[in-house]
């Protein structure tokens, strides 16, 4: 009997989700990675293999005091991504959940990118 960890299950299921989805230039792929300490959110366009912004709850913590690996956390770095996108005119992005599961601090960082204005 094989025993397949969490992380080798994300794993293939990120390499489903990537065969069907890739960024352009119009619309970037926003791509979402968790850690146990931070959330990270970045916009890829995959044609150059290019990040186009960044933002994490590593770099907002030392500016607005305190965005932590949780869901308020997750939706400040979904609005921070959401507002560095619009400086660079755009909208529209696909959403990559980097085959984590769609909830929790995962669905806060989309909700809080929605809420900022992309559309996805």
């Amino acid at each position: 009997m094989s025993v397949v960890s969490k992380e080798t299950a994300r794993r293939k299921r990120k390499v489903r989700i990537r065969k069907k989805i890739s960024g352009t230039a119009e619309r970037p792929r926003l791509v979402v990675f968790r850690s146990n300490l931070h959330i990270y959110a970045q916009l890829v366009d995959d044609g150059p293999g290019a990040t186009l912004v960044s933002a994490s709850t590593l770099v907002l913590q030392k500016g607005e005091g305190g965005a932590r690996c949780n869901r308020a956390g997750g939706e400040l770095v979904g609005r921070e991504i959401a507002r560095l996108a619009k400086e660079k005119n755009i909208v529209r992005v696909v959403f990559d959940r980097n085959g984590y599961i769609y909830h929790g601090r995962i669905k806060a960082v989309a909700d809080g990118a929605r809420e900022a204005g992309l559309e996805f």
